[in-house]
């Protein structure tokens, strides 16, 4: 256990942070303290507002209300600058490296020890603190390793190394195990512990209980934007955390009438391994339902529905696709009749500088004109027709996608999948960033499909929409099923338990 708060001060303490942003009230009056020399973690559901609090602490977002104090004094946190003056680092799921620059290059990114002749680098300097930092985390690299050589756990002890050299005295890592290896983990772990001897104060959000309990001192649960409390590991234990981290009300205004039997097996996936992380998946999914594909944030649910797609290629196993052996990439998946909704619907999943028009008839461009003959005309109705069928606000099909809402983008990526004939729909988050009234009406569009025979394999991170949407449920743990659940059995508790322990 660490030293009682009596005899040691918080090296940092967060009073009363209020941060909303439009139609969200992200943090409500959240207080946080952070001590030296202890691993306090952060927990809560994906949106529950750990994020936004620590970009909130290094100065990403300014807090609309609240309080800082370092070492009891009042500070203040503007600014990314504030916060490296402050010796507070925070590596995200994100890395800030650069791929082509060296190690030691990266480390000391702009803060490069100077050379006699002005303007020139001692990279002889340089190289041999980076080494020491190297050292001192237990890595035996050459500082001179390009970085995109390296593997995310190097890449993640780069940037560990990165925060020591600006002297950090607190670090914040953001599920800084998502992607790593059980030995990878370890050595995370024992540099963790190396940094806590030296009385670096260390804030640790994770999804996984069995972290929270071998490396945590403190325990703070958010929920909402909100704290709801925080506990010793002593006394609390994994199931009462996830109580604490759900306890609210399921919202049901989502809730549909369950259709009959379903129909023929859509999409089968047996036995299913992937470069990109996944094992062993066996999952169905039929004409007639939606089956979600629950799972915290890192899980492999987007692997997964990638390489149902053909977007990443499966190493064993096999995917069939109405019956069909999928053999290929996306184009083959699409011609099956599968379609892939991205979560990045701007990066992915449309031409952002092209009209709606075109946009919905990108995927089907074949299918419109077998003759490989385009006809403005007949390209003009099939696009109002599907602007009529979604509802899509827009002035009119010459408006570029850009300059829609996010809700009504959706719409325009499913039309586009519509159009191409598609009957397997698989949603990543597909009301990510959408406010509430556009989300009922996506929703609705869903179940249209699923009444007129399609198959939909839903993702979201929001449990209620899991469960007050979905027929069934799969729920992804560390790349694997870790379990199934028919409607009657879920609730947010069950989820969340298969999701972050091993129950």
């Amino acid at each position: 256990m660490h030293a009682s708060h009596d005899d040691s001060k918080p090296i940092l303490e967060m009073r009363g942070i209020t941060k909303a942003f439009p139609g969200v009230k992200a943090l409500d009056d959240v207080s946080f303290s952070i001590y030296p020399g202890e691993v306090h973690m952060l927990l809560g559901e994906n949106g529950a507002g750990k994020s936004t609090l620590m970009k909130v602490l290094c100065g990403v977002h300014i807090a609309d209300a609240g309080a800082f104090l370092y070492q009891g004094e009042p500070v203040q946190i503007a600014s990314p600058v504030d916060t490296m003056r402050l010796g507070i680092a925070v590596i995200f799921q994100e890395f800030s490296l650069v791929p082509h620059l060296d190690i030691a290059q990266n480390i000391f990114l702009g803060r490069e020890p100077r050379g006699r002749i002005p303007g020139s680098v001692d990279h002889q300097a340089m190289h041999a603190a980076a080494r020491c930092l190297l050292d001192t985390l237990g890595m035996a690299l050459s500082t001179h390793t390009p970085v995109c050589q390296l593997g995310v756990a190097q890449q993640q002890m780069v940037e560990i190394a990165k925060a020591l050299s600006q002297d950090a005295r607190i670090l914040v890592l953001d599920e800084p195990t998502a992607a790593l290896s059980d030995r990878e983990t370890e050595r995370l772990f024992d540099v963790i512990r190396r940094l806590k001897a030296d009385g670096v104060a260390l804030v640790y959000i994770s999804h996984r209980m069995a972290e929270v309990f071998a490396l945590g001192d403190r325990i703070t649960v958010m929920r909402d934007g909100r704290k709801v409390g925080s506990y010793l590991p002593a006394d609390a234990t994994p199931d009462e955390l996830v109580t604490r981290m759900v306890g609210r009300k399921v919202d049901m205004s989502y809730s549909r009438e369950r259709s009959g039997v379903p129909g023929e097996i859509a999409l089968e996936v047996c036995g299913v391994s992937a470069a990109n992380g996944i094992e062993d998946i066996n999952l169905h999914v039929r004409a007639g339902e939606i089956v979600g594909l629950a799972g915290l944030v890192g899980s492999g649910r987007s692997e997964l529905a990638r390489a149902a797609f053909g977007a990443d290629p499966i190493r064993r196993g096999e995917i069939r696709i109405f019956g069909q052996v999928m053999r290929g990439g996306p184009g083959k998946a699409r011609a099956l009749g599968a379609a892939l909704i991205p979560e990045s619907r701007k990066t992915e999943g449309l031409a952002l500088v092209r009209s709606v028009r075109d946009n919905l008839l990108l995927a089907g461009l074949r299918r419109a004109f077998p003759m490989h003959w385009y006809h403005q005309g007949k390209a003009e109705s099939l696009a109002a027709k599907e602007i009529a069928r979604l509802r899509i606000a827009t002035p009119n099909a010459d408006q570029l996608a850009q300059n829609l809402s996010g809700g009504n983008q959706q719409k325009i990526v499913i039309g586009k999948w519509l159009l191409a004939g598609a009957r397997l729909f698989i949603f990543d988050e597909p009301t990510r960033g959408i406010d509430v009234g556009a989300k009922a009406e996506i929703f609705a569009l869903i179940d249209g499909l699923v009444r007129q025979g399609a198959a939909v394999l839903l993702i979201s991170s929001e449990l209620p929409e899991i469960i007050t949407v979905c027929d069934r449920a799969y729920v992804m743990r560390e790349g694997r099923i870790a379990g199934e659940l028919a409607h009657d059995q879920m609730s947010e508790e069950r989820i969340l338990q298969l999701g972050m322990n091993d129950a």
